[in-house]
């Protein structure tokens, strides 16, 4: 053994760890020790390891998992600078959402329930028939979005084949979706020709799940909600106007509710009307 290897209590005190710590990091992977005698079982450290376990230890202090622990402190300077502020700004976005959440929540347990929905202008309107390719999916909500996006440009795409897209794509939700429950929800796109896009899902039906069906005309209740409410929760709130309107004017839902896309996302501003949350009624 080498002189200036440190016995884990000296390391310990230099790095402003406890040994018990040091050996949590050692038996997850996140700091080993430089040498361990294979008869006591003792564990020393060099001096130049101090820097990394006082890193691992401030890493934890933010709730990092330790897997992407891992990863900062295995990069070097600008990279593990880089990996430390996407991990951060993703506990932004996280805490930004919860921030959310909870003045929703607020004001639905504090009885506010007509303050809130009273931000949303409902009505109906008739839908004819729609010839719809669709792909479905279970899916949580935090991967909703995500799929959305990545399975209508998927079906705008292949509507080129199909006559062209018909009508504004929509989502069906045919169950609940949340962090506890996963769907399904179906992306769906109108096109113009039923047999071109028969033949389309026959030639790719199993890269996916996806089909070709006629979408039967239907009365929609709906509210218009722009780009910034499509977040969650505020487009539960949009789901629970919509809902109340139906119960106060009498009105069944007839089929699952949805969300109706008929502007271009990626050009729409936050105050810039994108979506309609609709049910089918009867």
């Amino acid at each position: 053994m080498h002189e200036d290897l440190l016995t884990i209590g000296a390391f310990a005190a230099r790095a402003r760890l406890s040994a018990k710590a040091l050996r949590l990091y050692d038996r997850l992977g996140l700091l080993a020790p430089a040498y361990v005698d294979a008869s006591s079982g003792y564990r020393y450290y060099r001096a130049d390891q101090v820097e990394r376990a006082r890193t691992v230890a401030l890493l934890r202090q933010l709730d990092m998992p330790l897997t992407r622990i891992a990863e900062v402190v295995g990069a070097g300077g600008a990279e593990a600078a880089a990996l430390l502020a996407a991990y951060w700004a993703d506990v932004e976005a996280r805490v930004a959402g919860q921030r959310t959440l909870a003045e929703y929540l607020r004001g639905r347990l504090s009885g506010r329930s007509d303050e809130m929905y009273g931000k949303f202008a409902v009505e109906t309107v008739d839908v004819p028939a729609q010839v719809v390719i669709s792909e479905s999916r279970h899916t949580l909500a935090d991967e909703l979005p995500t799929w959305i996006g990545a399975s209508l440009g998927r079906l705008e795409a292949a509507a080129r084949e199909c006559g062209g897209v018909a009508g504004a794509p929509f989502v069906v939700y045919h169950a609940e979706v949340s962090m506890e429950s996963d769907g399904p929800a179906e992306a769906c796109v109108p096109v113009a020709d039923e047999a071109a896009a028969r033949a389309w899902v026959e030639r790719h039906r199993r890269t996916r799940e996806i089909r070709v069906r006629v979408e039967p005309a239907a009365r929609l209740a709906y509210t218009r909600i722009t780009k910034a409410q499509v977040a969650h929760p505020q487009i539960l709130a949009a789901f629970e106007a919509v809902e109340e309107w139906m119960a106060r004017e009498g009105l069944e839902m007839a089929a699952s509710c949805r969300e109706v896309y008929f502007a271009d996302w990626a050009a729409a501003g936050a105050g810039d009307p994108v979506c309609d949350v609709a049910f089918p009624v009867r």
